[in-house]
């Protein structure tokens, strides 16, 4: 599965929760999104001041290479959330019921576990930048805002799986197929459909 999945809403306690840092993350995307706009602009400059006046910006790979970190991680808890990270549904998209829910909890928590462990890596690679004072090599930018941004962005991850994984033990207890806060395996067709809906302007948020 690779497009955005439905998630559905109710007036539980979880899914106010999902709703809640929805926002968050949405916040982060947003943020993500203007960190690409300012690259592109910063482009733009550089090629007409080449161009131009024979004069580029100073140091524009270094920035470059910092915008990645925003660029890359702060969509991923979003991605997250609305199912878009690319994954094998051939076998998971013929479970039902307590057997698709049971599967989705497992590969939760397998993914919590990396996300912990990327975590503490990411966490310890921006200190060892911050305390020695790591910069770029070109106008000397300090390296180690880009790389605090890893582990927050994948800190706001593991509790988006936290949160999910709660929905996915709510659904394996209650059964049935139609969990709130969890992003929902869909065929091809209702995803086209869906997106169909979206772009015509007519798609309703669903409930359950």
């Amino acid at each position: 599965m690779s497009a955005a999945a439905s998630v559905l809403a109710d007036n539980s306690t979880l899914s106010r929760l999902d709703r809640l840092f929805f926002r968050l993350e949405s916040l982060l995307t947003l943020a993500g999104g203007f960190a690409i706009f300012l690259l592109v602009l910063l482009a733009t400059v550089n090629i007409l001041g080449r161009w131009i006046f024979s004069s580029p910006i100073s140091g524009y790979v270094d920035w470059v290479e910092q915008a990645m970190a925003f660029i890359a991680f702060l969509g991923i808890a979003y991605t997250q959330r609305m199912g878009g990270h690319i994954r094998m549904d051939i076998l998971v998209g013929k479970f039902r019921g307590r057997y698709l829910w049971f599967t989705e909890l497992v590969t939760t928590l397998l993914m919590l576990a990396v996300t912990s462990v990327l975590i503490y890596g990411s966490y310890m690679h921006f200190w060892r930048a911050y305390t020695i004072g790591d910069s770029s090599l070109d106008i000397n930018l300090p390296t180690w805002p880009a790389k605090l941004v890893v582990p927050i962005a994948l800190t706001i991850l593991a509790m988006r799986l936290l949160l999910q994984l709660w929905g996915y033990m709510r659904a394996l207890k209650q059964g049935g197929d139609k969990p709130v806060a969890v992003p929902l395996v869909e065929s091809a067709a209702d995803v086209a459909a869906r997106e169909a809906s979206a772009v015509s302007g007519h798609d309703e948020e669903k409930t359950a």
